[in-house]
């Protein structure tokens, strides 16, 4: 059971022993007498789960990196938070979209339910649009026939590695982000799993091609050469839309991680 559901359940619950008391069971008791512990620790609740409900449904929803795909942007143990309402209004636990606010831009930071699993949420980069033309091959991301601008940067220290990586500054639409990239591991896909519109996308040798559908991202992770992305299992739906990740608010290992980032 996912926690939306849960969370939904238990407002359920307490909000129906709430008016079952107003209405009823008050009515019922003698003025001296004590609410039962059922009652008193629903009525205590209600009004808490339905402020945490609305906000984690419809505002901002908190989520811990657990994986390292998204290094250096962002690490195992970030606990970040998620805008809800960014890509549009969408109704809890069915994720239907009710709204239509915005929708994702290249080099967003974006949590979804993972297309193969969608009990699953993960966090990748979007790089392509409904419609694009994404090409990765020999390390080079290519939007529609054109190379994404980027720049060398100094190596990045993997401390959990004890390694040194390339990396770079990459760039969409004028606002800069990092990736880092393996010198050792090859730029191709070893293997590809079955997935919906997988006859969009092209793999050879040099890496993969792929045709972005209507209502579909191509998305991928800043640690390019160790991220589980859009070249593996392909595009995300936009029903599997969670929200766009913009706040780091706590890092346990590095507290002075406090703060935004791209």
């Amino acid at each position: 059971m996912s926690f939306a559901l849960f969370l939904l359940l238990l407002l359920v619950v307490t909000g129906l022993v709430w008016l079952f008391d107003k209405y009823f069971l008050r009515n019922k008791r003698p003025k001296d007498a004590k609410q039962p512990w059922w009652v008193e620790y629903s009525i205590s609740f209600f009004p808490v789960i339905l402020i945490v409900f609305l906000l984690r449904s419809f505002l901002v929803e908190p989520f811990k990196i657990p994986s390292g795909s998204m290094i250096p942007t962002l690490l195992i143990g970030d606990f970040i938070l998620v805008n809800k309402y960014g890509y549009g209004v969408r109704l809890p636990v069915i994720n239907a979209k009710i709204v239509e606010i915005g929708n994702p831009r290249r080099g967003d930071v974006m949590v979804f339910r993972f297309p193969p699993d969608p009990s699953l949420d993960y966090i990748k980069r979007v790089v392509g649009l409904p419609g694009d033309r994404v090409e990765y091959r020999d390390k080079i991301l290519a939007i529609n026939g054109k190379p994404v601008p980027r720049r060398l940067l100094p190596d990045y220290e993997s401390r959990e590695r004890l390694q040194f990586f390339p990396r770079f500054a990459e760039s969409f639409d004028g606002a800069d982000h990092e990736i880092i990239l393996e010198k050792e591991t090859p730029g191709f896909v070893s293997r590809v799993a079955e997935f919906s519109h997988s006859a969009n996308c092209g793999y050879n040798n040099g890496g993969v091609t792929c045709t972005v559908p209507a209502g579909h991202y191509f998305v991928m992770g800043d640690n390019r050469d160790n991220s589980s992305d859009s070249r593996v299992w392909g595009f995300v739906p936009d029903e599997n839309i969670v929200g766009k990740a913009f706040f780091i608010w706590l890092n346990l290992n590095e507290l002075g991680r406090f703060g935004s980032f791209r």
